[in-house]
């Protein structure tokens, strides 16, 4: 059986570094065009497939980069420095982005944009959830796909996520060091898996800190609304000293009931929130809540998916990016029991 070819040998043949045949290979800037093909046409004369299979790769690269997110999610100032972050990063590797709003129609009938029904897009990065089958349906194209702020056991897709889990934990243990033990816990959990981690977080922090669950303070289904939240609330016979909520929206229309219902924030209760978007910063008081680096999940996708792109037989990776707790004053200590 003939010997595989490798990068080493192309290097030796050529008295170069393998970083130099590595980046003339993969289409990479470092080496002069010069360099570039020489090292191509040793590659060819020595049977190196990789070469071939690169070569066919890059041929299929349009220039074009695809951001992909539904209706909802574009309509969201949370995500708006995640789009201008890729929007940046895409155009300083020279690439152009193409940017597609789904609405529930296309979702529901599985129909794809015209950018990846003719291939004219070399990657895609999809913004946050539109629905499991759409998304796969993305993903059977064979076009690289990077999905940001949501992921799914049945989509099988490169993700960056916050770590959900480990956040929601600090959050709820800045509630216990301020001596809360009834502690509830407000969010939708099957609206999406991360407001389902940032449960089991909530979870793990109370059993971490030997805190009991009251699980009547435990409201995992609720509409993102005043009157969702206000309807939420009302059918408890009492309230905890201290609520994590899932988001910074549902922070704010938790904040505001209370209020309206004459209970000091957070004198007599208080509450923490998540995301750190612009409800939390506006409310009265402003809200704890935990950060997200929107730039830097911006600018995480599209490394991953320019590595995708060049690794597209590599095992599916999720990246998780840590999130830190901001204190502001919507959180105090408990009172006197």
């Amino acid at each position: 059986m003939a010997k595989k070819i490798t990068m080493q040998d192309i290097a030796r043949e050529l008295n170069i570094s393998k970083n130099s045949v590595s980046q003339a290979l993969s289409g990479k800037p470092g080496v002069s065009e010069e360099t570039r093909q020489l090292i191509k046409t040793k590659a060819e004369e020595l049977g190196y497939q990789y070469s071939i299979a690169k070569k066919q790769n890059q041929a299929n690269h349009s220039g074009n980069i695809a951001l992909i997110a539904s209706d909802l999610a574009f309509s969201l100032n949370f995500f708006g420095d995640i789009y201008l972050t890729i929007e940046k990063e895409v155009n300083q590797r020279g690439m152009n982005l193409l940017i597609q709003s789904i609405d529930d129609h296309t979702r529901d009938h599985l129909s794809l944009p015209s950018f990846v029904q003719d291939r004219s897009v070399s990657g895609i990065i999809i913004l946050s959830h539109i629905s499991t089958d759409y998304i796969n349906r993305i993903i059977d194209t064979g076009i690289p796909t990077v999905l940001i702020d949501h992921h799914h056991p049945l989509n099988p897709a490169d993700a960056i996520l916050i770590n959900n889990r480990f956040a929601a934990f600090k959050a709820v243990h800045h509630l216990i060091n301020l001596g809360h033990k009834q502690i509830g816990f407000l969010g939708d959990v099957n609206r999406s898996p991360s407001y389902q981690e940032r449960y089991e977080g909530f979870l793990l922090a109370l059993k971490d800190n030997n805190v009991k669950l009251n699980n009547k303070f435990v409201i995992t289904e609720v509409k993102e609304s005043g009157e969702g939240v206000g309807q939420s609330i009302d059918k408890l016979d009492a309230l905890p000293t201290a609520w994590f909520c899932t988001n910074d929206g549902l922070g704010f229309f938790l904040l505001t009931n209370l209020q309206s219902k004459g209970i000091n924030v957070p004198a007599d209760v208080s509450v923490c929130s998540f995301d750190n978007g612009q409800l939390s910063r506006i409310s009265n008081p402003k809200t704890t809540t935990m950060n997200v680096d929107l730039q830097l999940y911006g600018k995480k996708a599209i490394e991953q998916l320019f590595w995708r792109m060049d690794h597209p037989n590599d095992p599916i990776q999720e990246i998780l990016i840590d999130s830190n707790l901001i204190v502001r004053e919507s959180t105090t200590t408990v009172k006197n029991e």
